[in-house]
């Protein structure tokens, strides 16, 4: 399965902010839709990511004047991609080996789509026990 079918029945607008945007109103974001990262648009490309982890490291380091910053600052740049041709498990590897739970999908130059890490899990979970009644099924039929 690939990144592509995943995202194909999808027809929600990808959420994202500016380079530009304060750190203050990105979080406001994130809090208000229950996510944990933004994709981050700078003269409408994708520049970066913007997470939780983000706002975390940087209260750390410089107190709560970053609120007040701009996201291009703080986000994760350049940010990991993947196409919609990349397979699931791929996908997935790329995620543990790199410590991230978002990527951008990207065709053409132009983003198409954005998964977590809970996505790809989920369609793993998902997948395992359609296998595991499948053959519960042919056990109880043969």
């Amino acid at each position: 399965m690939t990144i592509g079918r995943i995202i194909d029945g999808r027809d929600a607008a990808i959420l994202t902010c500016n380079a530009s945007d304060s750190v203050r109103h990105a979080i406001a974001m994130l809090a208000e839709r229950r996510i944990g990262a933004l994709p981050v648009m700078e003269a409408g490309q994708i520049a970066g990511i913007f997470s939780e982890r983000d706002v975390i490291y940087k209260l750390s380091e410089q107190g709560p004047a970053v609120l007040d910053r701009q996201v291009g600052d703080v986000m994760t740049a350049p940010p990991v991609t993947v196409g919609p041709q990349t397979e699931v498990l791929a996908a997935l590897s790329l995620m543990t080996k790199r410590r991230i739970r978002h990527l951008p999908v990207m065709e053409h130059g132009e983003m198409v789509g954005f998964v977590s890490i809970g996505d790809l899990v989920k369609y793993r979970i998902d997948r395992i026990e359609s296998e595991a009644e499948a053959l519960r099924t042919y056990i109880q039929t043969a």
